[in-house]
């Protein structure tokens, strides 16, 4: 299929060039790649033209961790439709995390994950190989099993590895595979079974609170090993001021670490949960790491700011509104993200100035990529046309707690493999979001 858009505008930095200034381009999509690059319209006759004048063009979104939960649990999501939630959000590609039912701890589920989305992802699902046999974190899995299979990482997302020695080999064992270890810092002996951050709302409200050095602990002992074993290091979903300053200090030092933060996390804190009509807090702002204190959450506006963080992440982890029912202490750690994430860091971040789009735009595709080897976030003649058109005089997040999934509004358009998968909100091509380029496709 030949699709032509002209008149777009975008940022010269997603075009491969130093600077970020506003640049029109346009382009001739061919085979699912871009084919050509213009700074003035293209016309060939007979060939589909999307005239994207007053729209932005963007690589397409990568997001660093998702909870897609099939196998097993394809009552709170599945593959198909976590897929679906993704390019609705402009996200043409994701990183997909292990703790399924079964876990990803063998080749087996790990080439089901990879052939399942070949056949229902509307995006490209990348799935993550489990550190430990069935999360219990008492012995290693193969990892060379598992990336051969089709794994991009090595993690035990959903828990911390409380073993200290495994987490060091698996490090070790990682490296010599080139393949990053995903960590959800927290040391459990410290979180001890709370709900939410230990503060002051926890002791208003008499809810058993997790202390932010459950994460900090796990997060310097992982900057160390680093250190130490040349190992990259990946933090999940970063929530506290100490783990922050721990990275940095880390990074200066030389350590292979990467951080990612979540908008939960940078726009939300402890204060904001909402209070159910019982006087209870509402089930639904439970996740885990927990919101943070607004002295946490400040902090990690400034290390994004700052280039601290490498990448944002939505940690998107559906439950079924029945578990979500429950009493903020029963009910299940996660919530969602994807519709909501780019118009969230858009008007929180770039309307205020506070990033440039291009650096935005890279902190959600390019640097997440890059984290595992993936090769997106430009916008060159060769590349895979996974592609989005922004309308930024109407980008707005609509969902609400009631409403969670409602669709953002000003994604006008969003391309898979050249394809248009999304126009105006609504699924257009559930074809296949088969993966052009694999890990290790460097620029």
């Amino acid at each position: 299929m030949k699709l032509i858009i002209n008149n777009a505008s975008t940022s010269s930095r997603l075009l491969g060039k130093n600077e970020d200034e506003i640049t029109s381009v346009s382009l001739l999509i061919d085979g699912g790649k871009i084919a050509a690059l213009s700074e003035t319209p293209i016309t060939i006759k007979s060939v589909k033209t999307i005239d994207a004048k007053a729209l932005f063009l963007s690589p397409g979104l990568l997001d660093p961790q998702v909870h897609f939960r099939e196998p097993g649990m394809e009552y709170k999501e599945d593959i198909e439709s976590g897929s679906k939630a993704a390019v609705k959000g402009g996200f043409t590609a994701v990183v997909s995390m292990p703790n399924t039912t079964p876990t990803a701890d063998n080749a087996d589920t790990v080439r089901f994950m990879v052939e399942t989305a070949a056949k229902k992802g509307l995006c490209k699902v990348y799935p993550t190989g489990a550190l430990s046999k069935g999360l219990e974190g008492k012995s290693m899995t193969d990892f060379s099993a598992l990336t051969s299979a089709g794994a991009v990482a090595i993690t035990d997302d959903g828990k911390g590895v409380q073993n200290n020695a495994l987490f060091k080999q698996a490090l070790v064992s990682a490296k010599h595979l080139g393949v990053p270890v995903l960590d959800h810092s927290e040391d459990e002996t410290l979180s001890n079974g709370g709900a939410i951050h230990e503060g002051e709302i926890s002791k208003k409200f008499n809810v058993k609170g997790i202390k932010s050095a459950s994460e900090s602990v796990h997060v310097e002992r992982g900057c160390d090993y680093s250190l130490e074993t040349g190992g990259h290091y990946h933090v999940l979903h970063v929530s506290t001021s100490a783990s922050i300053e721990a990275v940095k200090q880390a990074k200066e030092r030389g350590a292979n670490v990467t951080v990612e933060v979540s908008p939960h996390h940078l726009l939300l804190c402890d204060e904001d949960i909402a209070i159910k009509s019982d006087g209870t807090l509402d089930a639904n702002w439970k996740m885990n790491p927990p919101l943070r204190s607004r002295e946490d959450m400040l902090a990690c506006q400034n290390a994004l700011v700052e280039g601290v963080i490498d990448a944002i992440a939505t940690d998107h982890a559906p439950h079924s509104p029945e578990e979500k029912k429950q009493p903020i202490e029963q009910a299940p750690f996660g919530i969602i993200g994807l519709e909501t994430a780019f118009p969230l860091i858009f008007t929180h971040f770039v309307k205020t100035e506070k990033l440039t789009l291009g650096r935005a735009i890279d902190l959600m595709s390019k640097n997440s990529g890059a984290i595992f080897g993936i090769r997106c976030g430009r916008i060159e003649q060769g590349e895979v046309a996974d592609l989005v058109l922004f309308d930024f005089a109407k980008i707005s997040d609509t969902a609400t707690w009631e409403q969670p999934t409602s669709t953002p509004v000003g994604i006008k358009a969003v391309l898979v493999n050249g394809n248009i998968a999304v126009l105006d909100g609504s699924i257009i091509n559930k074809s296949a979001g088969k993966v052009l380029y694999g890990p290790g496709s460097q620029f």
